[in-house]
Formats: C-alpha cells, structure tokens, sequence
C-alpha cells in the first residue's frame, strides 16, 4: 500500500517546531558535566558522542530536505554538519542545529506539498520526525546517565500516533516490519492515564492503524500502560513485559509484533 491508501494523520495541538527546540534544550541541559565517552546502552555500540552527532546531523539533514522542498526520495545524505573536533563543542554544536531547524521551519510552510517516507506528504511531516529523533534521543541521554527520563503527555500521545502511523513504510531501513502481516489479527495499545488508544489491524497485505474501528472489535491482544511508557514501549526502550505494562490476549501475537517492529 501506499501512503495515500492510509487514513490521514490524526490531528494535533502539539507545535512540534516549538517543542524540537524545548527537547534540543532539555538534551543540552541532560549532557552538562556529562562524560560523551559514557556508552548509551538503549543504543548499543553508541556513546553519548555518538547520540549527540546523530540527532544533530538528523536535525541538520531534515532541514536541507526542507530548503530543497524535495519532490522525490533524496539520492544524497550529504550535508555542511559543521561539526566541531572537539567534543567540548558537541553541546553548543547540537543547540546551533536547533537553531539550523528553526531557520528551515520558518522558511518552509509546513502545509507545503513534499515527499516524505512516511503517510503525510507534506513539510510538517519533516518537523514532526525531528522531534521524536531529538525527543527519543534526548530520551535515550536520561537513561544513559542513569536519570528518569520526563516525557510531557502530549508528547507522548502524539509520538504513539506518530510512530505507528509511519511504521507501515519504514520497511526500507527497518526491513523486519515486512513481517508484520495477517489475516485480520489486531493489537490495541490504550493508555492508562487518559482515553486514548491505537488499534492496529494486521492484514494478509501489511498493518496499519485502523482510525474508526467498530465497537463491537475486540482487539486479540492489549496493552496497557501511561502514553509514556508505551511511546517508550514501541521504540523498544520498554520490554512489553516490563512492570509498566498489563496485556491479555494472545501472548503469540504481541511476540510476533515486538519482534519485528524494531525502528
């Protein structure tokens, strides 16, 4: 399926442009006195250098698509990081990508029409994937440091949406998600802390978010925890079997999902 055969991306009042910067901030705050050679265990093989260059390269990337108003899937990921040697500089570094992003966002009306890998075909999509890369990374900083990470629950909200609405297309970097077929089988995730809950229908084809599902469904598993753990919980920073999480229904087919959704 293409992106045009999914529903549209459930409305929003998050203001993700604002909120890249207030991640960006947070993630500056997290790395002050840190040590960047402390591994990062949620992404193996990484130090917080490493969590450092990517966010701030991504940011720097998505912005170049933006002032290029790509039309087509980009040949080049090549891009002036200005990434300093030193990394006593890699802080202030990823702050000035921030201000890189905010430039490229007020340049680019997000309602333009733009290729994007995902279900939205406009430049809103570029800001809204920023900031769950710098939100998750930031994320990912926390627990690396051995902090809580905080996720506000409008974040979090937004960010579930936002993942399993693009999940369907991530299929060429993320190539596993190609199992995640069936006939008719489906997964609810409901939040504990407010109304809201993702039903994902699994079809001989693919999956995707069913938007309107009948009242009548019932899902054939469920999982239940705050809108943060599950955002957490989706990107595999939480085991489903981790003490946030109560879920009933078929134990096989939450498996199968989790096995094969690593983004």
């Amino acid at each position: 399926m293409t992106p045009s055969d999914h529903p549209a991306p459930r409305s929003t009042a998050v203001d993700h442009r604002a909120a890249i910067a207030t991640e960006t901030a947070r993630f500056v705050a997290a790395l002050k006195d840190a040590d960047l050679t402390t591994p990062v265990p949620s992404c193996p093989e990484w130090t917080l250098a490493d969590l450092v260059k990517h966010t701030g390269s991504v940011q720097r990337w998505f912005s170049s698509l933006l002032h290029a108003r790509i039309q087509e899937p980009p040949r080049t990921r090549k891009v002036d990081l200005q990434l300093p040697d030193r990394q006593e500089e890699y802080a202030d570094w990823l702050a000035e990508s921030a201000t890189v992003a905010a430039q490229a966002f007020a340049a680019t009306d997000p309602n333009l029409p733009m290729w994007a890998w995902g279900v939205d075909q406009h430049a809103r999509f570029w800001a809204r994937r920023m900031l769950f890369e710098t939100l998750l990374h930031r994320v990912d900083a926390d627990l690396a440091l051995g902090r809580r990470p905080a996720i506000d629950r409008p974040l979090a909200v937004d960010g579930i949406d936002e993942f399993l609405a693009n999940l369907p297309f991530a299929a060429f970097f993320a190539p596993d998600v190609a199992n995640l077929r069936g006939p008719g089988k489906t997964i609810r995730f409901q939040a504990t802390d407010g109304d809201d809950d993702w039903f994902v229908r699994l079809r001989p084809d693919g999956f995707g978010l069913d938007t309107s599902p009948a009242a009548t469904d019932t899902a054939d598993a469920t999982v239940q925890g705050t809108a943060a753990d599950l955002l957490l919980l989706l990107y595999g920073r939480l085991r489903h079997d981790a003490t946030p999480f109560t879920h009933d229904g078929d134990k096989d087919l939450l498996a199968h999902w989790f096995a094969n959704s690593a983004f």
